[in-house]
């Protein structure tokens, strides 16, 4: 079972949707049981990481995502959802973050922010969520902020707009996209599915 995050903030139902169309098996949620007894987690996001993360510390759900990463469980954060798995961000008037990828989320020095559209990312080494996706793709992007990563070796793909920013990021077995495969067609789905592999092995 891979359970989807529901803090309240983020494409919810269309990430369901895809991830049902790969294959998988869906509890949308925000118990913690459920979140415990997953083979993998997906957190979405779609808005100001400080909103974001005082959700999750709210309903305890920081604690219980932390503790699950630490396990070993697979996490896939997507768009908003891979920011919150770093360190802090500057957005609006600042945050600290799960902390589960050191680094921090920074303002995209784009020509014209938000940046919106599909977007070439170029793979800078291998991933099983890359798998069978050949040295580059394009998705789906709506961002105005990105990851910076203390650590290259964390990074799976560069995107480039006005400046070289973090598209994939991956540290063991916690991993985080930019962009919304859920909206990126058969490339997008494709990731998914590979993640959906990870988590829950044939």
């Amino acid at each position: 079972m891979i359970a989807l995050l529901d803090y309240g903030m983020g494409n919810r139902r269309s990430a369901e949707k895809a991830l049902e169309h790969v294959g998988a098996r869906i509890a949308r949620t925000a118990e913690h049981a459920d979140l415990r007894a997953a083979d993998a987690i997906v957190v979405p996001g779609v808005g100001a990481f400080p909103e974001a993360i005082r959700r999750l510390r709210r309903d305890g759900l920081d604690a219980v995502l932390r503790e699950q990463a630490e396990a070993g469980v697979p996490v896939l954060g997507l768009c908003l959802g891979m920011q919150l798995l770093f360190s802090a961000s500057d957005e609006h008037e600042g945050a600290d973050g799960l902390g589960l990828i050191p680094g921090v989320v920074t303002r995209l020095r784009g020509p014209k922010i938000p940046h919106i559209g599909w977007h070439t990312v170029t793979f800078a080494r291998p991933s099983a969520l890359t798998e069978g996706l050949g040295d580059a793709a394009a998705f789906y992007h709506v961002h105005s902020f990105v990851a910076r990563p203390e650590d290259e070796a964390d990074v799976v793909g560069w995107g480039d707009y006005g400046e070289r920013f973090v598209s994939i990021a991956e540290r063991g077995n916690v991993m985080g996209a930019q962009f919304h495969p859920e909206k990126s067609s058969r490339d997008g789905l494709a990731l998914l599915r590979n993640f959906v592999r990870v988590g829950v092995p044939a």
